[in-house]
């Protein structure tokens, strides 16, 4: 056997040891023999090109008469693997409090029970695409809304796959901690946990033709009506919604176009090369990100799936850590991982619809918590969370300390009596320990800036296009 065969066979065998279904197992496999061939997953300037128009939701006819008929064959899927460690918390971000006492989850089943109401039965279906550290405490809370489940599972559960050797890609042993051997294979794994789980074969034989995927922090991903009729009409296989990138988008994953194929393609900053960075962030040039919000076809996705030995042929990504991220000190490992959007070039019918900003409302700091929480976003009628109508489209640019405000429970002690109004701020940064009083405005440009370590009070009123020294 040869030393790749033989390393293979290690992998195979922790997966299978560990209760990885043969489709996970398979994936995790693919994308090796990718690393062992010398990839890396580089996507260079040289090799793609920027997408100069794309058609618009804004365009799409509204459709009112869309009723029972395309809902009862959809699927809804919640990205839900992530906690929210970067914040300071130990459990999944969904359970975050984002409105008053609402939490992502509760905006998400009211959604759902919202769209069944059209339907007077168990469609949309729903499930959530849990990790093992996110499961038990979402499942948990879920349990006030016991309608919301229909006889089985709201979940399935993403896979796990083995940090790998930098050296030999053996998968590593580290007796410390046996759970650091292991780390997610990113959400490109929503494929093969579908297949591994017989989830996708059971949607197809109950009917369903469509699946709507998006994060689970993002409370303005529900399903579009007309979006909904769009992707059916049009008969594509994949569709993603892009937004327009402004200087806070400069960083997230692009569209283009590959130069040999012309097909659409996903690239995250971490398949582009250093040298690259520049133009990887001009949001002149490369001017759509993806929101991860995805329409598939079911029966589409299965058969390529088919195709491929039960994986998609995804993009592979390549992390270098340490196997213990809090001792840098600790073995370099590689992490392998694949992006959920980066389907859009596994199939032959893929497109891409430029959508309103009212679509994408994530969180991934505490800066973008404060815009949610505050005016400058409203809650609809059907249970989404959007930005105001008077911010046109686009959030105001928030810059918190992170060295004061990063972790949640600090952060929550600066906003005692909740955020500031921001309806009708572009911006607002805030530098040093700040504590906001009741009733502060910020319109226009707006600093705050203590260059003290004591925490320092803004006083009630209006603050317009000024800087506070404090």
């Amino acid at each position: 056997m040869t030393t790749t065969g033989l390393v293979e066979q290690q992998i195979a065998t922790k997966m299978r040891a560990a209760g990885i279904a043969d489709a996970g197992i398979t994936a995790f496999l693919a994308a090796v023999r990718k690393v062992a061939e010398g990839e890396r997953g580089w996507l260079s300037e040289t090799a793609i090109d920027p997408v100069a128009s794309l058609p618009r939701l804004d365009d799409v006819p509204e459709d009112a008469f869309t009723g029972a008929s395309l809902l009862e064959q959809l699927a809804i899927v919640k990205l839900n693997g992530g906690l929210g460690t970067s914040m300071g918390l130990e459990t999944a971000k969904s359970l975050l409090p984002v409105k008053g006492k609402d939490s992502f989850l509760d905006f998400i089943a009211r959604q759902v029970l919202h769209l069944r109401a059209r339907t007077a039965g168990p469609e949309p279906a729903f499930y959530l695409m849990d990790s093992f550290n996110t499961q038990a405490d979402t499942l948990a809370y879920l349990q006030r809304y016991p309608e919301l489940g229909v006889g089985e599972p709201l979940d399935f559960l993403q896979n796990r796959v083995p940090k790998l050797e930098a050296d030999t890609l053996a998968p590593v042993s580290w007796p410390p901690d046996p759970d650091l051997e292991w780390c997610p294979p990113g959400h490109g794994d929503l494929y093969p946990a579908l297949l591994g789980s017989g989830l996708l074969d059971l949607l197809l034989q109950r009917g369903l033709r469509f699946m709507f995927i998006s994060n689970a922090d993002n409370l303005g991903a529900t399903v579009d009506l007309s979006l909904l009729r769009y992707f059916a009409d049009q008969e594509l296989s994949f569709l993603m919604e892009v937004a327009e990138r402004t200087p806070m988008d400069r960083k997230g994953g692009h569209l283009a176009h590959r130069r040999t194929t012309g097909r659409l393609l996903l690239r995250e900053s971490a398949q582009c090369p250093s040298g690259d960075q520049e133009s990887f962030q001009d949001i002149q040039r490369h001017r759509f990100f993806n929101t991860n919000n995805l329409w598939i076809r079911l029966d589409h996705l299965r058969r390529e799936l088919g195709r491929h030995g039960g994986a998609l042929p995804l993009p592979l990504i390549t992390n270098a850590r340490a196997v213990d991220p809090r001792d840098p000190s600790s073995p370099q490992v590689l992490q392998l991982e694949s992006a959920v959007g980066a389907a859009i070039e596994c199939f032959d019918a893929s497109g891409a619809l430029l959508v309103p900003r009212t679509r994408f409302a994530p969180v991934k700091t505490t800066s973008d918590l404060l815009v949610l929480r505050s005016d400058a976003c409203r809650v609809t009628p059907d249970h989404r969370l959007i930005l105001d109508e008077r911010r046109r489209g686009e959030p105001p640019l928030v810059e918190l300390d992170p060295r004061h405000y990063q972790l949640l429970p600090d952060f929550d002690e600066f906003f005692p009596d909740g955020p500031p109004s921001l309806v009708l701020c572009r911006s607002l940064r805030v530098t040093g320990p700040v504590q906001f009083a009741a009733g502060v405005v910020c319109e226009g440009d707006v600093e705050f800036a203590n260059a003290s370590t004591r925490a320092k009070l803004v006083a009630s009123g209006t603050y317009r296009n000024t800087r506070v020294p404090m």
